[in-house]
């Protein structure tokens, strides 16, 4: 990235701003501490004392730390291990939503940012030479909104990370509808065979990003075609978590919707 970018970010980093959800006192268009403290903590802290248990391969929140993840059931994904910022619930949820819908092009920026400290805040960090692949929207997406939110906070990410992003490696290989009203079994069908990825993958590690995770389906099949064109490990970088459903009593909440 060019050098005047990073300067630019820097300078606007210190321009005073409303935090986007409690309008209180902040700086560059982040979130407030307090607010980033109450929207990030469960993300960035092991499970106990009242932190949801996460599945270790797609980081779903689990009622329990014994309890099958069903997100992974029957479909080992294809990435290794998933970093989130956030789980998409009230309020943070509308932070993403402010970027899709509300097209609040800044929005990426902050979004990047907090997943860029929730990937600092990793025991085990990303492997040297991670190189970021956004997932492609589809063509409608792009003709409604005029941009690719994943792109966007990728290019975020890898400004606060130093790390190269490539828009080369991963395409759609046909359009599909919108997967919104599928279910877990739907969506899996849905885009079976929807991503190609050139052979340039070869031997690359790759940090495959998202703005949010509903079941896995999506980021499990672009991971696939990474894996089969050779890359050498994917891990799954999502904004947000959508929170699983559970029989009453759990800690899960429940979900938001996001058009895509």
């Amino acid at each position: 990235m060019p050098r005047w970018r990073h300067l630019a970010a820097r300078l606007r980093a210190l321009v005073p701003s409303d935090c986007p959800l409690c309008a209180g006192r902040s700086r560059g268009g982040m979130l407030c501490a307090a607010c980033e403290d109450a929207v990030c903590w469960t993300a960035r802290t092991s499970p106990g004392l009242g932190l949801p248990w996460r599945c270790a391969r797609c980081a779903l929140p689990l009622p329990e730390h014994d309890t099958a993840c069903p997100d992974c059931a029957g479909q080992v994904p294809a990435f290794t291990r998933t970093i989130i910022a956030f789980d998409y619930a009230p309020p943070a949820d509308a932070l993403v939503l402010q970027l899709k819908n509300g097209r609040r092009y800044g929005r990426a920026d902050l979004l990047g940012n907090l997943l860029a400290e929730a990937v600092r805040h990793q025991a085990r960090p990303l492997e040297p030479g991670t190189v970021l692949v956004p997932i492609p929207s589809s063509y409608a997406s792009l003709r409604r909104r005029g941009f690719n939110p994943a792109a966007e906070i990728a290019r975020a990410l890898g400004r606060d990370l130093a790390l190269p992003v490539r828009h080369d490696l991963l395409r759609r290989s046909r359009e599909q509808a919108k997967q919104s009203g599928l279910g877990r079994l739907g969506r899996r069908e849905a885009v079976r065979g929807l991503y190609a990825c050139a052979p340039r993958a070869g031997g690359l590690r790759i940090g495959l990003v998202d703005d949010v995770m509903t079941t896995g389906s999506t980021l499990h099949a672009a991971a696939a075609a990474l894996r089969m064109a050779g890359a050498a490990s994917v891990v799954a970088l999502a904004v947000a978590r959508t929170p699983g459903q559970f029989p009453a009593g759990s800690r899960a909440r429940p979900r938001a919707e996001c058009r895509d």
